[in-house]
């Protein structure tokens, strides 16, 4: 169907673009928004408990038999794991990105299967849990009590009870979780001196308590096969667990004693408590519980996000008791719903500069109306192709369509100019013009179409994350270029044949106001073309300034610095807090709450959320750690960047009396890594002596330090935390008659704790937990004051008599990284240097400091860049490949192509220059620009080149051909790309929520326009007349010449 065939119906056209803008309509209506696309990698994560052991027992006896197993797991890339002191194990297996999660969680869950007979039994009781876990963080939610009515332990319950089930349930949750949990627990709090006299043991109190907290089934009277004349059958129930704490005091421990019955009363202290006592956090001061939701992959974060709200305000209407109260400290929405909305104003910023520019340059208002019916149609009918790819509006594909529109009015343009030109020159209808004009352009419109494809498709197939941000942009732009394509072969030149009116010689009032513009840019053609004809003459001197042009290029990369994503202003920051080595929880609340006192004046924040006894940069829960998550004011509202604020808390942190703190802005991209900068392992391959590996990591450091590019390394690996070693005289023991493992099993029973059975209360199942009472566990010495039972002549003997207590310093905390013991290393380039040269710097620093034995690997989002490094390399490569194949197809000629392809070198610099002068980096946003400039460069190369062949084709030379080329398509090309180049105006000069990004993209394809189109096309006709030698092969055959040929 040629485009005749539309001109003739325009109805048809119209039809055909009112489809398509329907279904992007309907579309928009069910795309789910994001942020970003879904790249954060896939993670599994695999806990174990173990109470009472340290973390040096749990690394060897839990971590290694599971992780022995998990190496080789599908897609798996790497997995590492944290042992901490209070007795948990988290193994967390990262898997690759787009890996089916349910399937991997399957595949960790066979492994951990195959290892659990090798696990301490006291770990199988408790269970070991496999998780798939979302790195989706959407918000926090935090009960609290205003008037302090309710303590923790009520706050938190309820929330377990009333809130997280009916929040699970909305569409779109993958998780909800209460940080710091305190689940009921029956307490058994015994009193080791009481139990000495009356000669009782751990292991009698376990007994008694799983004999007579236990559900029986007692069976029925007169169940079939009953007697002859049985009229009724009964159930017969039996007093089953026991509920009140005031129960279970009274369990018969033993009968027949010498003081008659001894009860568990008599020996312990029973209260409901908490299951952990390991964190608490606060909001604002006030004590709180955190409730996490996060955000099932594929789900619409804001709607999600609103509907978690709005159950929330119904739930408080209607459920919740007096003086319980909430409040969202922590919601990444805000910042996705102000970058989505500041792109979408972006959107319509470049939309209105390019509208002034086609006026200027077309000066009527009939002809504007063509791009501006034409480009909506591209545009909105690109949301049809995203729901088809199955993806989602986010900040990519909103940059995608804020760059298409520059490319899609250029289709539009491309043939209304066309039209326009023979209208004035050749005195023809409007009929007659559109049907001539798509003649001679349609050639062109299919190239580019073609050309600007073949830029961004290849780019879809590249993997790994950098590949899932790349695929969003090229497939938005490929969908946009395909529909503008479409609607300038069909609804453009109908529009031309109906809306434009023939030519009359006579002063319009619009004409008499653009003169003075007509004027200047006339001026300005015969300047461009006095350029082109002295580089076709001065050929050696103009190839001489070529080559310098490409040298400068070369500089000029090797000068960019190269970087992941841009450091971005989220709204908030997270500032971490350590206390000496062994301090305790109501140490650490005490410095958290001094340094948000520090900061309660400061206009900026919002609120102060913390989660004391949570390590987020380690993970795993810490006594001597906090997290603290600072909410700041909308951005309008607020002078202060998050970047400032960190290095502000930062300051006051290392002021702090008790301990230091500092903040970092939180990484680009949710889910990799847990701070912006790198994140390093040293692995302790050959021996894996903790201390050892502290003293290479502490070297390492110190050879980082020095580096001119790296700045703020930091470990938090310390294995020199006092701790107190038990050594059993197991002769001694055995000849008094006591087992060595029963003085274990007092020692954990007691200083550790014992989870003994469970207990139901309000329709949940809670543990009965065994524990001495604080004030026998507060000092080294009560160590000794516990009791064993002589199994020959049935005494207590006290444990010092059996044990020695040392003095020794280990590990609070142990991590291992693909199976091997190691140390995490944290740091950030110093500015003016990229992440790129950091990890560069990083290895070569690993090469000479660290000695034989150690290795490091890299993890987070530096393990990504690494991956990613050539990956863009090799796109742009593959680009320029497809450009310069199709053009060969389309031209039947393997010279003329290089003409056009040697038109990008000129946009690469331009845009390389841009970000160079103002201080930017080599980012993943730039390479998207870059790749959309090499479309863009061909594109006004394919436009001369196209009309220079059809002057050949007419008999004239290819220098004349080539010069008439670019004098005729000087304007539409000017045109177009200032319609562009003024369109990413606002991208360049971005502010507010995410604006980094905007400006990273802006500013390179900024640059790369300017000079792509006032310096490439001087150049351009003069590779075209050294690459043509001979028009395009015509193939006409009559049918006298075939019937001719010899046989």
């Amino acid at each position: 169907m040629s485009s005749k065939f539309f001109i003739e119906r325009p109805i048809f056209a119209a039809v055909l673009s009112i489809v398509i803008v329907l279904a992007g309509l309907v579309a928009l209506r069910i795309l789910p928004i994001a942020q970003y696309p879904e790249i954060a990698p896939p993670t599994v994560t695999i806990t174990a408990t173990y109470p009472g052991a340290s973390a040096e027992t749990l690394a060897r006896t839990v971590a290694a038999p599971i992780e022995e197993q998990l190496s080789g797991v599908e897609n798996l890339l790497y997995f590492n794991s944290t042992s901490s002191s209070n007795g948990t194990v988290t193994i967390t297996a990262t898997f690759e990105v787009g890996t089916d999660i349910d399937k991997a969680t399957f595949n960790v869950n066979n492994r951990v299967q195959l290892a659990t007979p090798r696990l301490p039994d006291e770990v199988r009781r408790n269970g070991v849990v496999v998780a798939k876990r979302s790195e989706n963080f959407l918000l926090v939610i935090a009960l609290n009590s205003p008037k302090r009515t309710y303590d923790e332990l009520f706050l938190s319950n309820y929330a377990t009870q009333n809130i997280l089930d009916e929040l699970k349930r909305i569409q779109g949750t993958a998780d909800v979780l209460v940080f710091g949990a305190r689940d009921y627990s029956m307490r058994i709090w015994l009193q080791p001196d009481r139990m000495a006299q009356l000669g009782v043991t751990t292991a009698d109190i376990a007994a008694a308590v799983n004999a007579q907290n236990a559900q029986y089934a007692a069976g029925k009277i007169g169940a079939e096969p009953a007697p002859e004349g049985q009229e009724l059958v009964y159930t017969v129930t039996a007093r089953g667990r026991l509920v009140q704490p005031e129960e279970f005091g009274e369990i018969v421990v033993r009968a027949a004693g010498p003081n008659g019955v001894l009860r568990l009363k008599d020996v312990a202290r029973i209260e409901l408590g908490a299951q952990s006592y390991d964190q608490s956090s606060t909001v604002n001061g006030m004590p709180a519980i955190a409730i996490g939701v996060f955000l099932q992959s594929g789900a619409n974060a804001l709607d999600v996000g609103d509907a978690v709200k709005a159950r929330m305000a119904e739930l408080k209407r209607e459920r919740f008791p007096e003086d319980v109260d909430y409040l969202i400290p922590y919601d990444t929405t805000r910042f996705v719903s102000a970058s989505i909305h500041e792109v979408v104003k972006t959107v319509l910023e470049a939309a209105a500069i390019v509208l002034i520019v086609v006026f200027v340059f077309l000066q009527t208002w009939r002809a504007t109306l063509i791009p501006m019916l034409a480009v909506p149609v591209s545009l909105i009918g690109t949301f049809a192709g995203l729901w088809l790819f199955g993806f989602s509006i986010n900040t990519l594909t909103l940059f995608a369509m804020v760059l298409a529109i520059g490319i899609v009015v250029d289709d539009a343009i491309v043939v209304l100019e066309n039209v326009e030109r023979l209208m004035r020159e050749e005195k023809m209808s409007p009929m007659a013009a559109a049907i001539e004009a798509m003649r001679e352009v349609s050639g062109a419109v299919v190239g580019i179409v073609l050309v600007l494809c073949a830029v961004f498709i290849p780019v879809a197939f590249m993997g790994g994350i950098a590949g899932q941000l790349y695929r969003q942009f090229a497939v938005t732009v490929a969908i946009a270029v395909v529909l503008s394509g479409v609607v300038a072969l069909t609804l453009t030149p109908a529009l031309c044949a109906v809306l434009l009116k023939p030519h009359d010689d006579g002063h319009t009032r619009l004409e008499r106001l653009f003169a003075p513009f007509n004027r200047g840019f006339d001026w300005v053609t015969r300047r461009f073309l006095g350029a082109v004809d002295l580089a076709l003459r001065r050929r050696i001197l103009a190839l001489g300034s070529f080559a310098l042009m490409l040298g400068g290029a070369v500089w000029l990369f090797s000068r960019v610095p190269g970087s992941f994503v841009p450091e971005e202003d989220q709204g908030y920051i997270i500032a971490a807090v350590v206390l000496p080595d062994g301090a305790t929880l109501a140490r650490t609340e005490r410095s958290t709450e001094q340094l948000r006192l520090m900061n309660a004046q400061n206009p900026a924040i919002d609120s102060f959320f913390i989660i004391n006894g949570f390590d987020l940069i380690g993970g795993g829960a810490k006594s001597n750690a906090a997290t603290i998550f600072i909410p700041m004011k909308s951005w309008e509202e607020r002078e202060q960047t998050t970047q400032q604020l960190a290095q502000q808390v930062s300051g006051m942190g290392f002021a702090l009396k008790d301990g230091l703190a500092f903040a970092f802005n939180p990484p680009g991209i949710q889910g990799l890594g847990q701070a912006g900068g790198f994140e390093v392992y040293v692995q302790g391959r050959g021996e894996s002596d903790p201390r050892r590996l502290a003293q290479v990591t502490q070297d390492f450091m110190v050879a980082l330090n020095q580096h001119p590019v790296l700045a703020g390394t930091q470990t938090f690996f310390r294995p020199t935390v006092p701790q107190l070693r038990v050594e059993v005289d197991r002769e001694k023991a055995l000849a008094l008659g006591v087992p060595v493992n029963e003085v274990f099993a007092a020692l954990q029973a007691q200083m550790g704790s014992l989870y003994v059975n469970d207990f139901n209360r309000s329709g949940r199942i809670y543990r009965v937990t065994m524990q001495a009472d604080a004030p026998y566990r507060a000092k080294p010495e009560d160590l000794g004051r516990l009791y064993v039972r002589s199994q020959t002549t049935g005494q207590m003997i006290p444990l010092k008599a059996l044990i020695q207590v040392d003095t020794v310093i280990g590990a609070e905390q142990l991590e291992r990284y693909n199976g091997y013991i190691a140390a995490k290393v944290m740091g950030n380039a110093k500015p003016g240097y990229s992440s790129g040269e950091a990890i560069s710097a990083v290895e070569e620093v690993a090469r000479q400091a660290l000695p034989p034995g150690y290795s490091y690997e890299w993890t987070g989002q530096a393990f990504q860049e690494k991956r990613t490094g050539s990956a863009s390399v090799f796109a742009f490569g593959f680009a320029l490949v497809m450009v310069y194949l199709i053009l060969s197809a389309l031209y039947e000629r393997w010279g003329v192509p290089f003409a056009v392809v040697l038109a990008v070198p000129f946009a690469v610099t331009g845009a390389l220059l841009a970000v160079w002068l103002r201080g930017m980096q080599n980012d993943i946003y730039f390479q998207i620009g870059l790749v959309v400039l090499i479309g863009l460069a061909a594109k006004n190369a394919i436009l001369i080149a196209e009309f220079a062949m059809q002057g050949m084709e007419q008999g004239k030379k290819a220098a004349e051909a080539a010069l008439e080329a670019a004098r005729l398509r000087f304007r539409p090309i000017v045109m177009t790309s200032l319609a562009f180049v003024l369109g990413v105006v606002p991208l360049v000069f971005a502010t507010g929520a995410g604006a980094a990004a905007r400006q990273s993209m802006g500013t390179g394809v900024f640059g790369g326009m300017l000079v792509a189109t006032f310096i490439a096309p001087v150049f351009v006709p003069l590779f075209f007349t050294l690459l043509a030698r001979k028009p395009r092969p015509q193939h006409t055959h009559t049918p006298a010449e075939t019937e001719e040929l010899p046989v």
